[in-house]
Protein backbone atom coordinates (compact mmCIF):
# COMPACT_ATOMS: atom_id res chain seq x y z
CA UNK A 1 0.00 0.00 0.00
CA UNK A 2 1.34 3.41 -0.94
CA UNK A 3 1.95 5.94 1.82
CA UNK A 4 -0.85 8.19 0.55
CA UNK A 5 -3.30 5.30 0.86
CA UNK A 6 -2.69 5.07 4.59
CA UNK A 7 -4.87 8.13 5.29
CA UNK A 8 -8.55 8.25 4.26
CA UNK A 9 -9.38 10.43 1.29
CA UNK A 10 -10.90 13.84 1.97
CA UNK A 11 -14.66 13.65 2.42
CA UNK A 12 -17.38 16.26 2.89
CA UNK A 13 -17.73 17.62 6.41
CA UNK A 14 -20.00 15.60 8.68
CA UNK A 15 -21.37 17.05 11.89
CA UNK A 16 -23.73 15.34 14.30
CA UNK A 17 -23.85 14.48 17.97
CA UNK A 18 -22.02 11.22 17.26
CA UNK A 19 -19.90 11.98 14.18
CA UNK A 20 -17.62 14.87 13.40
CA UNK A 21 -15.54 14.36 10.26
CA UNK A 22 -13.80 16.99 8.18
CA UNK A 23 -11.20 18.40 10.54
CA UNK A 24 -8.00 18.43 8.53
CA UNK A 25 -5.73 15.49 9.30
CA UNK A 26 -2.05 16.51 9.01
CA UNK A 27 -1.20 13.96 6.33
CA UNK A 28 2.61 13.91 6.75
CA UNK A 29 2.33 13.55 10.54
CA UNK A 30 -0.33 10.87 10.31
CA UNK A 31 1.60 8.92 7.70
CA UNK A 32 4.75 9.15 9.81
CA UNK A 33 2.98 7.52 12.77
CA UNK A 34 1.44 4.79 10.63
CA UNK A 35 4.76 4.09 8.93
CA UNK A 36 6.46 3.87 12.33
CA UNK A 37 4.00 1.17 13.28
CA UNK A 38 4.76 -0.61 10.01
CA UNK A 39 8.48 -0.35 10.68
CA UNK A 40 8.46 -1.81 14.19
CA UNK A 41 5.38 -4.05 14.29
CA UNK A 42 4.83 -7.22 12.28
CA UNK A 43 2.89 -6.80 9.02
CA UNK A 44 0.07 -8.81 10.58
CA UNK A 45 -0.79 -5.83 12.78
CA UNK A 46 -1.88 -3.77 9.77
CA UNK A 47 -5.17 -4.05 7.94
CA UNK A 48 -7.56 -1.99 10.06
CA UNK A 49 -8.95 1.33 8.80
CA UNK A 50 -6.05 3.83 9.01
CA UNK A 51 -7.50 5.92 11.80
CA UNK A 52 -5.15 6.85 14.64
CA UNK A 53 -7.25 6.27 17.74
CA UNK A 54 -6.37 8.86 20.37
CA UNK A 55 -9.17 8.35 22.89
CA UNK A 56 -12.59 6.73 23.15
CA UNK A 57 -15.56 7.61 25.30
CA UNK A 58 -18.93 5.93 25.48
CA UNK A 59 -19.97 5.01 21.95
CA UNK A 60 -17.50 7.31 20.18
CA UNK A 61 -13.86 7.18 19.10
CA UNK A 62 -11.68 10.27 18.52
CA UNK A 63 -8.42 11.05 16.78
CA UNK A 64 -6.06 13.77 18.02
CA UNK A 65 -7.22 16.28 15.40
CA UNK A 66 -10.83 16.54 16.53
CA UNK A 67 -12.51 13.98 14.28
CA UNK A 68 -15.13 11.77 15.92
CA UNK A 69 -16.56 8.40 14.90
CA UNK A 70 -19.66 6.57 16.04
CA UNK A 71 -18.18 3.24 17.08
CA UNK A 72 -19.77 0.10 15.67
CA UNK A 73 -16.75 -2.06 16.51
CA UNK A 74 -16.68 -1.94 20.34
CA UNK A 75 -12.93 -2.36 19.81
CA UNK A 76 -13.56 -5.90 18.48
CA UNK A 77 -16.52 -6.64 20.78
CA UNK A 78 -14.80 -5.66 24.01
CA UNK A 79 -16.43 -2.39 25.09
CA UNK A 80 -19.85 -3.82 25.99
CA UNK A 81 -20.36 -1.08 28.60
CA UNK A 82 -18.96 1.52 26.25
CA UNK A 83 -15.48 2.98 26.17
CA UNK A 84 -14.07 4.33 29.42
CA UNK A 85 -17.21 3.96 31.50
CA UNK A 86 -16.73 6.24 34.54
CA UNK A 87 -17.48 3.50 37.07
CA UNK A 88 -15.00 1.13 35.46
CA UNK A 89 -12.32 3.82 35.22
CA UNK A 90 -12.86 4.73 38.86
CA UNK A 91 -12.58 1.10 39.93
CA UNK A 92 -9.26 0.81 38.06
CA UNK A 93 -7.92 3.99 39.68
CA UNK A 94 -9.09 2.92 43.12
CA UNK A 95 -7.27 -0.40 42.79
CA UNK A 96 -4.08 1.31 41.58
CA UNK A 97 -4.19 3.66 44.56
CA UNK A 98 -5.01 0.77 46.87
CA UNK A 99 -1.59 -0.60 46.02
CA UNK A 100 -1.96 -4.15 44.64
CA UNK A 101 -1.11 -4.48 40.94
CA UNK A 102 -0.19 -8.17 40.80
CA UNK A 103 -0.49 -11.19 43.07
CA UNK A 104 -0.10 -14.28 40.83
CA UNK A 105 -2.18 -17.07 42.43
CA UNK A 106 -1.75 -15.81 45.97
CA UNK A 107 -5.24 -15.34 47.46
CA UNK A 108 -7.00 -11.98 47.41
CA UNK A 109 -10.41 -10.84 48.55
CA UNK A 110 -10.95 -9.06 45.23
CA UNK A 111 -10.48 -12.26 43.23
CA UNK A 112 -12.81 -14.12 45.57
CA UNK A 113 -15.48 -11.52 44.93
CA UNK A 114 -15.18 -11.76 41.15
CA UNK A 115 -15.26 -15.54 40.89
CA UNK A 116 -18.30 -15.59 43.19
CA UNK A 117 -20.10 -12.99 41.08
CA UNK A 118 -19.27 -14.79 37.83
CA UNK A 119 -20.60 -18.02 39.30
CA UNK A 120 -23.75 -16.15 40.31
CA UNK A 121 -24.47 -15.00 36.74
CA UNK A 122 -23.63 -18.42 35.27
CA UNK A 123 -26.28 -21.14 34.99
CA UNK A 124 -26.90 -23.29 38.04
CA UNK A 125 -24.34 -26.07 38.31
CA UNK A 126 -21.49 -24.11 36.76
CA UNK A 127 -20.01 -22.86 40.00
CA UNK A 128 -16.24 -23.00 39.45
CA UNK A 129 -14.38 -20.12 37.75
CA UNK A 130 -10.77 -20.04 36.50
CA UNK A 131 -9.54 -16.55 35.59
CA UNK A 132 -7.12 -16.16 32.66
CA UNK A 133 -6.03 -13.41 30.29
CA UNK A 134 -7.19 -14.05 26.70
CA UNK A 135 -9.98 -15.91 24.97
CA UNK A 136 -7.47 -18.23 23.30
CA UNK A 137 -6.02 -19.11 26.70
CA UNK A 138 -9.50 -19.98 27.94
CA UNK A 139 -10.14 -22.18 24.89
CA UNK A 140 -6.82 -23.97 25.39
CA UNK A 141 -7.80 -24.65 28.99
CA UNK A 142 -11.13 -26.21 27.98
CA UNK A 143 -9.39 -28.48 25.46
CA UNK A 144 -7.08 -29.63 28.27
CA UNK A 145 -9.98 -30.18 30.66
CA UNK A 146 -12.11 -32.03 28.09
CA UNK A 147 -9.32 -34.44 27.18
CA UNK A 148 -8.39 -34.99 30.81
CA UNK A 149 -12.04 -35.70 31.62
CA UNK A 150 -12.39 -38.09 28.70
CA UNK A 151 -9.32 -40.10 29.73
CA UNK A 152 -10.47 -40.18 33.34
CA UNK A 153 -13.86 -41.68 32.56
CA UNK A 154 -13.04 -43.89 29.55
CA UNK A 155 -9.30 -44.23 29.03
CA UNK A 156 -6.63 -42.94 26.67
CA UNK A 157 -8.69 -43.18 23.47
CA UNK A 158 -11.38 -40.71 24.54
CA UNK A 159 -9.54 -37.55 23.47
CA UNK A 160 -11.21 -36.42 20.23
CA UNK A 161 -12.30 -32.79 20.13
CA UNK A 162 -15.04 -32.04 17.62
CA UNK A 163 -15.39 -28.45 16.46
CA UNK A 164 -16.87 -26.69 13.44
CA UNK A 165 -15.82 -25.51 10.02
CA UNK A 166 -15.32 -21.72 9.69
CA UNK A 167 -14.92 -21.45 13.47
CA UNK A 168 -12.37 -19.13 15.08
CA UNK A 169 -11.17 -19.83 18.63
CA UNK A 170 -7.94 -17.84 18.85
CA UNK A 171 -4.40 -17.73 17.49
CA UNK A 172 -2.49 -20.12 19.76
CA UNK A 173 -1.60 -23.65 18.65
CA UNK A 174 -4.44 -25.62 20.20
CA UNK A 175 -7.02 -22.93 19.52
CA UNK A 176 -6.07 -22.82 15.84
CA UNK A 177 -6.07 -26.61 15.48
CA UNK A 178 -9.58 -26.60 16.93
CA UNK A 179 -10.51 -23.73 14.63
CA UNK A 180 -12.19 -24.36 11.32
CA UNK A 181 -10.36 -21.97 8.98
CA UNK A 182 -7.72 -23.97 7.06
CA UNK A 183 -5.69 -20.92 5.99
CA UNK A 184 -5.06 -19.98 9.63
CA UNK A 185 -3.48 -23.33 10.50
CA UNK A 186 -1.53 -24.22 7.37
CA UNK A 187 1.64 -23.26 9.28
CA UNK A 188 1.18 -26.09 11.77
CA UNK A 189 2.03 -28.91 9.39
CA UNK A 190 1.30 -31.78 11.76
CA UNK A 191 -2.32 -31.17 12.68
CA UNK A 192 -3.72 -33.20 15.55
CA UNK A 193 -5.68 -36.05 13.97
CA UNK A 194 -7.94 -36.12 17.04
CA UNK A 195 -9.21 -32.61 16.41
CA UNK A 196 -11.85 -32.78 13.70
CA UNK A 197 -14.24 -30.24 12.22
CA UNK A 198 -17.77 -30.76 10.94
CA UNK A 199 -19.97 -28.33 8.98
CA UNK A 200 -21.59 -25.54 10.99
CA UNK A 201 -25.36 -25.46 10.37
CA UNK A 202 -25.82 -21.76 9.63
CA UNK A 203 -28.22 -22.33 6.73
CA UNK A 204 -25.97 -20.40 4.33
CA UNK A 205 -22.39 -21.65 4.12
CA UNK A 206 -23.59 -24.79 5.89
CA UNK A 207 -26.97 -25.41 4.26
CA UNK A 208 -27.72 -28.70 6.01
CA UNK A 209 -29.13 -27.67 9.39
CA UNK A 210 -30.24 -31.15 10.45
CA UNK A 211 -28.51 -32.92 13.31
CA UNK A 212 -28.23 -35.91 11.00
CA UNK A 213 -25.61 -33.79 9.21
CA UNK A 214 -23.49 -33.80 12.38
CA UNK A 215 -23.78 -37.58 12.70
CA UNK A 216 -22.94 -38.14 9.02
CA UNK A 217 -19.91 -35.85 9.24
CA UNK A 218 -18.54 -37.76 12.22
CA UNK A 219 -18.98 -41.06 10.40
CA UNK A 220 -17.33 -39.69 7.25
CA UNK A 221 -14.32 -38.60 9.34
CA UNK A 222 -14.08 -42.01 10.98
CA UNK A 223 -14.95 -40.71 14.45
CA UNK A 224 -16.75 -43.05 16.82
CA UNK A 225 -18.86 -41.30 19.49
CA UNK A 226 -17.03 -43.14 22.27
CA UNK A 227 -13.80 -41.40 21.17
CA UNK A 228 -15.21 -37.89 21.63
CA UNK A 229 -14.06 -36.08 24.76
CA UNK A 230 -15.72 -32.80 23.92
CA UNK A 231 -17.59 -30.78 21.33
CA UNK A 232 -16.38 -27.18 21.08
CA UNK A 233 -18.41 -24.47 19.37
CA UNK A 234 -18.63 -20.73 19.32
CA UNK A 235 -22.12 -19.85 20.51
CA UNK A 236 -22.32 -17.93 17.25
CA UNK A 237 -19.56 -18.08 14.68
CA UNK A 238 -17.72 -14.86 15.37
CA UNK A 239 -16.81 -13.45 11.98
CA UNK A 240 -20.11 -14.41 10.41
CA UNK A 241 -22.41 -13.76 13.41
CA UNK A 242 -24.03 -17.07 12.47
CA UNK A 243 -26.18 -19.06 14.89
CA UNK A 244 -27.16 -22.71 14.67
CA UNK A 245 -30.84 -23.69 14.87
CA UNK A 246 -31.93 -24.15 18.52
CA UNK A 247 -33.20 -27.66 17.75
CA UNK A 248 -29.75 -28.64 16.46
CA UNK A 249 -28.02 -27.39 19.60
CA UNK A 250 -30.56 -29.10 21.82
CA UNK A 251 -29.92 -32.39 20.02
CA UNK A 252 -26.19 -31.80 20.35
CA UNK A 253 -26.62 -31.32 24.10
CA UNK A 254 -28.46 -34.64 24.34
CA UNK A 255 -25.86 -36.37 22.15
CA UNK A 256 -23.05 -35.17 24.42
CA UNK A 257 -24.92 -36.45 27.47
CA UNK A 258 -25.50 -39.83 25.85
CA UNK A 259 -21.86 -40.28 24.88
CA UNK A 260 -20.27 -38.68 27.98
CA UNK A 261 -18.72 -35.88 25.96
CA UNK A 262 -18.39 -32.36 27.33
CA UNK A 263 -20.19 -29.56 25.53
CA UNK A 264 -17.95 -26.49 25.49
CA UNK A 265 -19.34 -23.17 24.29
CA UNK A 266 -17.00 -20.34 23.35
CA UNK A 267 -18.79 -17.22 24.60
CA UNK A 268 -15.78 -14.92 24.19
CA UNK A 269 -17.76 -12.71 21.80
CA UNK A 270 -21.27 -13.68 22.83
CA UNK A 271 -21.21 -13.26 26.60
CA UNK A 272 -22.23 -10.41 28.88
CA UNK A 273 -25.30 -9.27 26.98
CA UNK A 274 -24.04 -8.98 23.40
CA UNK A 275 -26.83 -11.04 21.84
CA UNK A 276 -29.67 -9.60 23.93
CA UNK A 277 -29.40 -12.33 26.56
CA UNK A 278 -26.74 -12.48 29.27
CA UNK A 279 -25.20 -15.57 27.70
CA UNK A 280 -25.59 -16.22 24.02
CA UNK A 281 -26.44 -19.89 24.54
CA UNK A 282 -29.68 -18.84 26.21
CA UNK A 283 -31.07 -18.53 22.67
CA UNK A 284 -30.67 -22.30 22.39
CA UNK A 285 -32.29 -23.24 25.68
CA UNK A 286 -29.29 -25.31 26.77
CA UNK A 287 -26.50 -25.20 29.36
CA UNK A 288 -22.94 -26.24 28.41
CA UNK A 289 -20.50 -28.09 30.65
CA UNK A 290 -17.82 -25.43 30.18
CA UNK A 291 -18.01 -21.77 29.17
CA UNK A 292 -15.13 -19.78 27.70
CA UNK A 293 -15.62 -16.05 28.15
CA UNK A 294 -13.62 -12.84 27.78
CA UNK A 295 -13.75 -9.61 25.74
CA UNK A 296 -16.86 -7.97 27.24
CA UNK A 297 -16.02 -9.26 30.72
CA UNK A 298 -14.19 -5.99 31.56
CA UNK A 299 -15.15 -3.63 28.71
CA UNK A 300 -11.52 -2.75 28.21
CA UNK A 301 -8.83 -4.73 30.03
CA UNK A 302 -7.38 -8.20 29.27
CA UNK A 303 -9.22 -10.85 31.26
CA UNK A 304 -10.91 -14.11 30.38
CA UNK A 305 -12.43 -17.01 32.27
CA UNK A 306 -13.46 -20.63 32.10
CA UNK A 307 -16.64 -21.39 34.02
CA UNK A 308 -17.72 -24.97 34.56
CA UNK A 309 -18.90 -27.88 36.63
CA UNK A 310 -16.93 -28.59 39.79
CA UNK A 311 -15.98 -32.17 38.92
CA UNK A 312 -14.41 -30.95 35.67
CA UNK A 313 -12.77 -27.79 36.95
CA UNK A 314 -11.20 -29.65 39.91
CA UNK A 315 -9.44 -32.29 37.80
CA UNK A 316 -5.99 -30.83 38.45
CA UNK A 317 -4.33 -30.67 41.89
CA UNK A 318 -3.02 -27.48 43.56
CA UNK A 319 -0.42 -25.56 41.58
CA UNK A 320 -0.85 -27.53 38.33
CA UNK A 321 -3.39 -25.40 36.41
CA UNK A 322 -2.47 -21.75 36.93
CA UNK A 323 -1.51 -18.67 34.94
CA UNK A 324 0.99 -15.88 35.71
CA UNK A 325 -1.55 -13.09 35.43
CA UNK A 326 -4.60 -15.04 36.55
CA UNK A 327 -7.04 -12.62 38.15
CA UNK A 328 -4.77 -9.58 37.83
CA UNK A 329 -6.12 -7.15 40.46
CA UNK A 330 -6.52 -4.22 38.05
CA UNK A 331 -8.40 -6.38 35.55
CA UNK A 332 -10.48 -7.95 38.31
CA UNK A 333 -11.50 -4.51 39.59
CA UNK A 334 -12.53 -3.54 36.06
CA UNK A 335 -14.50 -6.77 35.63
CA UNK A 336 -16.41 -6.31 38.89
CA UNK A 337 -17.34 -2.75 37.97
CA UNK A 338 -18.30 -3.89 34.47
CA UNK A 339 -20.62 -6.63 35.79
CA UNK A 340 -22.28 -4.06 38.03
CA UNK A 341 -22.72 -1.59 35.16
CA UNK A 342 -24.26 -4.30 32.97
CA UNK A 343 -26.68 -5.11 35.80
CA UNK A 344 -27.46 -1.61 37.06
CA UNK A 345 -27.82 0.05 33.65
CA UNK A 346 -29.86 -2.85 32.22
CA UNK A 347 -27.52 -3.28 29.27
CA UNK A 348 -28.81 -6.75 28.42
CA UNK A 349 -32.30 -5.28 28.09
CA UNK A 350 -30.94 -2.44 25.96
CA UNK A 351 -29.10 -4.88 23.69
CA UNK A 352 -32.31 -6.81 23.22
CA UNK A 353 -34.38 -3.66 22.56
CA UNK A 354 -31.85 -2.16 20.16
CA UNK A 355 -31.41 -5.53 18.49
CA UNK A 356 -35.15 -5.54 17.79
CA UNK A 357 -34.49 -2.41 15.70
CA UNK A 358 -31.09 -3.32 14.25
CA UNK A 359 -31.81 -6.83 13.01
CA UNK A 360 -34.97 -6.06 10.96
CA UNK A 361 -33.30 -2.97 9.47
CA UNK A 362 -30.29 -5.03 8.40
CA UNK A 363 -32.63 -7.61 6.90
CA UNK A 364 -34.21 -4.76 4.94
CA UNK A 365 -30.76 -3.77 3.66
CA UNK A 366 -30.16 -7.39 2.76
CA UNK A 367 -33.31 -7.37 0.64
CA UNK A 368 -32.57 -3.98 -0.92
CA UNK A 369 -29.04 -5.02 -1.93
CA UNK A 370 -29.81 -8.71 -2.43
CA UNK A 371 -27.51 -9.06 -5.43
CA UNK A 372 -24.49 -8.36 -3.20
CA UNK A 373 -25.63 -9.32 0.32
CA UNK A 374 -26.01 -13.07 0.38
CA UNK A 375 -27.14 -13.32 3.99
CA UNK A 376 -27.65 -11.22 7.10
CA UNK A 377 -26.93 -13.03 10.36
CA UNK A 378 -27.04 -11.90 13.97
CA UNK A 379 -28.87 -11.47 17.26
CA UNK A 380 -29.11 -8.50 19.59
CA UNK A 381 -26.23 -6.10 18.95
CA UNK A 382 -24.07 -8.29 16.75
CA UNK A 383 -24.55 -8.88 13.05
CA UNK A 384 -22.72 -9.58 9.80
CA UNK A 385 -23.54 -8.74 6.21
CA UNK A 386 -22.20 -11.56 4.04
CA UNK A 387 -21.06 -9.86 0.83
CA UNK A 388 -21.24 -12.01 -2.31
CA UNK A 389 -20.53 -11.76 -6.01
CA UNK A 390 -23.73 -11.01 -7.97
CA UNK A 391 -25.59 -14.11 -9.02
CA UNK A 392 -24.32 -16.53 -6.40
CA UNK A 393 -22.78 -16.98 -2.97
CA UNK A 394 -19.12 -16.58 -3.92
CA UNK A 395 -17.66 -14.23 -1.27
CA UNK A 396 -16.87 -10.67 -2.36
CA UNK A 397 -14.14 -9.37 -0.03
CA UNK A 398 -13.45 -6.29 -2.16
CA UNK A 399 -17.02 -5.08 -1.75
CA UNK A 400 -16.84 -5.64 2.01
CA UNK A 401 -13.54 -3.74 2.27
CA UNK A 402 -14.84 -0.80 0.28
CA UNK A 403 -18.02 -0.60 2.36
CA UNK A 404 -16.03 -0.56 5.59
CA UNK A 405 -13.72 2.15 4.27
CA UNK A 406 -16.58 4.30 2.99
CA UNK A 407 -18.45 3.98 6.28
CA UNK A 408 -15.34 5.04 8.21
CA UNK A 409 -14.90 8.02 5.91
CA UNK A 410 -18.46 9.02 6.81
CA UNK A 411 -17.79 8.75 10.55
CA UNK A 412 -19.01 5.22 11.30
CA UNK A 413 -16.21 3.12 12.80
CA UNK A 414 -16.12 -0.51 11.68
CA UNK A 415 -13.25 -2.96 11.81
CA UNK A 416 -11.84 -4.65 8.72
CA UNK A 417 -14.04 -7.33 7.11
CA UNK A 418 -13.96 -10.73 8.77
CA UNK A 419 -15.73 -14.06 8.43
CA UNK A 420 -15.63 -16.45 5.51
CA UNK A 421 -12.87 -15.35 3.11
CA UNK A 422 -12.88 -11.91 4.75
CA UNK A 423 -16.15 -10.91 3.08
CA UNK A 424 -18.40 -10.09 6.03
CA UNK A 425 -19.10 -6.57 7.28
CA UNK A 426 -19.31 -6.97 11.06
CA UNK A 427 -21.57 -4.78 13.19
CA UNK A 428 -21.10 -4.66 16.97
CA UNK A 429 -21.79 -1.35 18.74
CA UNK A 430 -21.45 -0.97 22.51
CA UNK A 431 -24.49 -2.19 24.44
CA UNK A 432 -25.00 1.35 25.72
CA UNK A 433 -26.00 2.66 22.29
CA UNK A 434 -29.25 4.70 22.27
CA UNK A 435 -31.85 4.44 19.53
CA UNK A 436 -30.99 7.72 17.79
CA UNK A 437 -27.34 6.71 17.43
CA UNK A 438 -28.32 3.26 16.21
CA UNK A 439 -30.58 4.70 13.53
CA UNK A 440 -27.93 7.21 12.51
CA UNK A 441 -25.43 4.39 12.07
CA UNK A 442 -27.91 2.43 9.99
CA UNK A 443 -28.43 5.42 7.70
CA UNK A 444 -24.68 5.87 7.25
CA UNK A 445 -24.17 2.17 6.55
CA UNK A 446 -26.95 2.20 3.94
CA UNK A 447 -25.37 5.24 2.23
CA UNK A 448 -21.99 3.54 2.19
CA UNK A 449 -23.36 0.32 0.70
CA UNK A 450 -25.32 2.15 -1.96
CA UNK A 451 -22.36 4.30 -3.03
CA UNK A 452 -19.92 1.41 -3.15
CA UNK A 453 -22.22 -0.94 -5.07
CA UNK A 454 -22.90 1.79 -7.63
CA UNK A 455 -19.14 2.08 -8.21
CA UNK A 456 -18.40 -1.65 -8.47
CA UNK A 457 -18.57 -3.40 -11.84
CA UNK A 458 -21.90 -5.13 -12.26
Amino acid sequence: MAAADLVPRKVPHVTSQYRRIGTEIPVPQSIAILEELRRYEPLSMSGQPPILWDRAEGICVYDRWGNQWLDWSSGVLVANAGHGHPRICQAILDQVHHGLLHNYCFPSELRAQLVRELADVAPEGLQKVFLLTTGAEAVECTIKLARTWGQKIAGINKITIVSFENAFHGRTLGAQMAGGIPALKSWIGNLDKDMVQVPFPDGFRGPDTSFDGFLRALAERGVSPDQVAGVLSETYQGGNASFAPPEYMQQLRRWCDTHQALLVLDEVQAGFGRTGTYWGFEHYGIVPDLICCGKGITSGLPLSAVIGRQEIMDLYPPGSMTSTHTGNPICVAAALANLHVIRDEHLVDNARAMGAILQPELQRLGQRFATHIGAVHGQGLVASLHMVQPGGIEPYPEAASRIVRRAVEKGLMLFAPVGYRGASVKISPPLTIPEDALREGLAVLEEAIQEVLEELPQ
